[in-house]
């Protein structure tokens, strides 16, 4: 029999129409610095987030340690136009296209976080669980984020959102422990007055059961206690004895209580494992993140952010300072503003009006030691550092009135070297003494772009000044060689031979796009008949799971 290898997935309409995004330059525009000295290389890109990752992945490929995102939640608000179908299609292949980059920048030690409401939730579960593979789901963290409840509610009113988190690879992933509060060492105490200090007890059963450690324990009082049903005790009864001799066995003030076992503070780690339900008096907030945002911008205040303290905690658990924190979907930005009083590099993408509305206005405020709001006090925060604002490039290619795909008028010859370098796969390194290195794929391999046509004896001369022992990659408008060959040159045309790289020409992957286009598709499916649709498609289609289970 033929097995069947058929795999368990989430299948939506048009999951297989995918992007292909034209990795783009990065323009530094301006660099903001503080006077104190600090972090530095930390970059705010405005433009398209799929754009944006798209360029990321040349130079930060494996680098980035953790990533936080908190997408645009797809509420029914967003696509009261169109049907339920449609909005969940929508958003996950928005979702997915950036995940599978996402997925790539991480470190093999690095997480991801995703903040998320019930709408979507179990779908992002399991589009990750395709993307990142299922043993790499770390947890779901339940945050809490209102205190009070919407009377108005006729079912129920809800008060939190989730958190995904999955690894890279969960075998290198270990977070940090959470630093002890008085909280936690209030609850040890002690009683019989030992003079290793104040303790707590533990359970001293465990399951799943081991034969040899069932036994019957003798309390002081003449009681007789066997472990639970289905469980049995932590300790062997040779170890129960020894633990019993040195007084780190209780059995309540009579002498007739379930034995546990004493753990002393001084014994324990210096950490907390953190727990999956984040309250708000820990983490903060809804109404505590727009008091934060309200100090840099108090006109136009932004509708859903996040409490610094809740970025905190993340970051906490999943970096170290120094490491490099990304948020594609910066909104306003508080993920750059928590890492950088962390000593945290950062990186974020934002493509709305909020990158300069909200995001410069905070980021200054935090670099020049003004931003007295958030985690501020908490982490000692007095200022330092830079950041780089920086804009996407214009695409590399454009149509001319003959509707051919021409090299962009907004390239100058060093934005183009730089730019076919990224799509061939060279590390784009121009020397001034040497005029056709303007990159290398190893120490003996390099590139040269022009755009121009090469006569013959110029690439005669290029292919002696190569010499032996190296090769060059030419990238140019036209050539004339006149049927002769050069052993250590290859030439190719551009635009021609980069036509089929990518998707020239589109600066907008969001929403915003694609709600246009399905609005257009429905517009043109009104005037079909219905007998007209083709039995493999319909523009209802629901989404499933398939495979076998």
């Amino acid at each position: 029999m033929k097995e069947n290898k058929q795999k368990l997935e989430l299948t939506w309409h048009g999951k297989k129409d995918w992007e292909n995004p034209e990795p783009r330059l990065l323009i530094e525009k301006e660099i903001y610095e503080s006077d104190s000295k600090g972090l530095e290389d930390n970059l705010l890109i405005y433009g398209d987030n799929l754009l944006g990752l798209k360029s990321l992945e040349r130079d930060y490929t494996g680098k980035i340690k953790c990533v936080y995102i908190d997408p645009p939640y797809n509420t029914k608000s967003c696509f009261k136009h169109y049907n339920d179908n449609m909005e969940h299609s929508l958003w996950l292949n928005m979702m997915k296209e950036r995940l599978v980059i996402l997925h790539r920048l991480l470190r093999e030690d690095g997480s991801i976080w995703i903040s998320i409401d019930a709408y979507e939730s179990h779908y992002l579960k399991v589009l990750c669980d395709e993307i990142f593979g299922r043993k790499n789901f770390i947890d779901e963290v339940v945050w809490e984020r209102a205190y009070s409840p919407i009377n108005l509610k006729k079912t129920l009113s809800r008060c939190h959102d989730y958190i995904l988190a999955y690894a890279k690879k969960i075998d290198c992933l270990e977070f940090n422990k959470l630093p002890r509060t008085n909280e936690a060492n209030s609850r040890y105490k002690n009683p019989d007055d030992d003079p290793r200090g104040i303790w707590k007890s533990g359970d001293l059963s465990v399951g799943p059961i081991i034969k040899e450690k069932i036994y019957p324990i003798i309390t002081p009082s003449g009681k007789r206690v066997l472990p639970p049903k289905g469980y049995c005790w932590r300790l062997t009864k040779e170890r129960f004895e020894e633990y019993k001799k040195d007084n780190r066995i209780w059995f309540g003030k009579d002498g007739n209580n379930v034995p546990s076992i004493k753990r002393f503070l001084t014994e324990v780690s210096d950490g907390i494992t953190a727990m999956t339900f984040w309250k708000r008096e820990y983490v903060g907030d809804s109404q505590e993140a727009k008091r934060e945002v309200k100090k840099f911008n108090n006109k136009d205040i932004f509708v859903t952010p996040k409490p610094e303290r809740l970025i905190q905690r993340i970051l906490y658990l999943a970096t170290n300072p120094g490491d490099l924190v990304l948020d594609s979907f910066a909104g306003s930005g508080t993920t750059g503003a928590v890492a950088h009083k962390m000593g945290r590099r950062w990186i974020m993408i934002e493509m709305e009006k909020t990158g300069h509305t909200h995001i410069i206005p905070r980021l200054n405020m935090v670099i020049n030691g003004e931003d007295e709001g958030g985690i501020t006090k908490h982490v000692n925060w007095k200022g330092g550092g830079s950041y780089k604002y920086l804009e996407m490039a214009p695409s590399l290619l454009e149509k001319n009135r003959l509707g051919r795909w021409v090299i962009n008028k907004k390239y100058n010859s060093a934005m183009l070297s730089e730019a076919v370098c990224m799509h061939s796969g060279y590390k784009y390194s121009p020397r001034k003494d040497i005029y056709w290195m303007h990159g290398y794929s190893t120490e003996h391999d390099f590139i040269y772009v022009v755009a121009q046509t090469l006569t013959k004896a110029e690439l005669n001369r290029l292919s002696n000044e190569v010499g032996e022992g190296r090769t060059l990659m030419i990238y140019c408008s036209a050539f004339k060689v006149d049927g002769i060959e050069f052993d250590n040159l290859t030439i190719r045309k551009i635009p021609k031979t980069i036509l089929n790289k990518c998707t020239w020409g589109k600066d907008d992957y969001s929403l915003k796009v694609a709600l246009s286009k399905e609005a257009d598709r429905a517009n043109k499916r009104k005037q079909v008949k219905p007998s007209s649709y083709s039995s493999g498609y319909s523009p209802r289609a629901p989404i499933a799971v398939k495979g076998v289970m």
